[in-house]
């Protein structure tokens, strides 16, 4: 597989760029039929090398590469008139003897590859919480995301990171208790006196968790608006009774 040759009609062409800037359907070749035999034997032998069929477009590579008598190869194409403007959808891209794809088209599989490739480096970046600015987050001193869009996460190790597992630790053991199953006794059933008595421990339970999550709900309710830049509205308290007659 040879990359960066093709045809033009009937006519053998380099490659030199796939796209003219400013003109996607637009390339550069060379024909390389018409060049001296030594011309054209150091062309070939230069897309033919690791560079140039590394290279996205041959003329990249061709900036190291010299013809025999130490000539820039592709500034002398360019000097000599050699390159022609073609149209993309008119050259064939020949890279086997038996597969051939249109240049428009083959630019078009290239050119989605390489945004897909910037994506993928994208999310990695965002991933390794390089930010959504590209730069490193800031944070405050309780680990949130200082200028960050949508819900500030606490930062792994943060003084709120570790308020949350407590919290939610103290949670799930209270739930964990209210939960617990009532033990009968050895020596027979429970008794009504005991059985209230369960009941009422696990209500008391359950109201003191709720008191604390209202609590909770409240505090971060209060440091969301606080952040958002959100003042707390009063609603005036209505006096209760008959409003007052109107004066004559």
């Amino acid at each position: 597989m040879i990359k960066h040759v093709g045809k033009h009609g009937d006519r053998k062409v380099a490659i030199i760029f796939r796209e003219v800037p400013g003109e996607e359907h637009m390339c550069l070749v060379v024909y390389p039929e018409t060049m001296q035999q030594s011309m054209h034997d150091s062309l070939m032998q230069a897309n033919e090398s690791t560079e140039g069929q590394a290279a996205t477009d041959l003329g990249n590579a061709l900036m190291s590469k010299r013809f025999n008598d130490g000539s820039s190869i592709l500034e002398r194409i360019h000097v000599e008139g050699m390159m022609k403007k073609v149209q993309t959808e008119q050259i064939i891209v020949t890279p086997t003897p038996t597969s051939s794809v249109y240049l428009n088209e083959m630019n078009k599989i290239i050119n989605e590859m390489a945004k897909g490739e910037e994506a993928v480096q994208r999310l990695a970046e965002l991933d390794a919480d390089a930010g959504y600015t590209g730069k490193a987050r800031r944070r405050d001193d309780y680990g949130r995301d200082v200028g960050g869009p949508g819900v500030n996460v606490p930062a792994p190790g943060s003084l709120m990171e570790q308020s949350n597992k407590a919290a939610l630790a103290e949670a799930n053991t209270q739930r964990a208790q209210s939960a617990a199953p009532i033990q009968a006794p050895t020596t027979g059933a429970l008794s009504d006196e005991a059985i209230a008595t369960n009941m009422k421990t696990q209500a008391e339970r359950m109201a003191a968790e709720a008191q604390s999550l209202l609590a909770e709900s409240q505090r971060m309710q209060a440091e969301a608006n606080a952040m958002l830049g959100v003042k707390a509205t009063t609603s005036a308290t209505k006096k209760r009774g008959r409003p007052a007659k109107a004066k004559a």
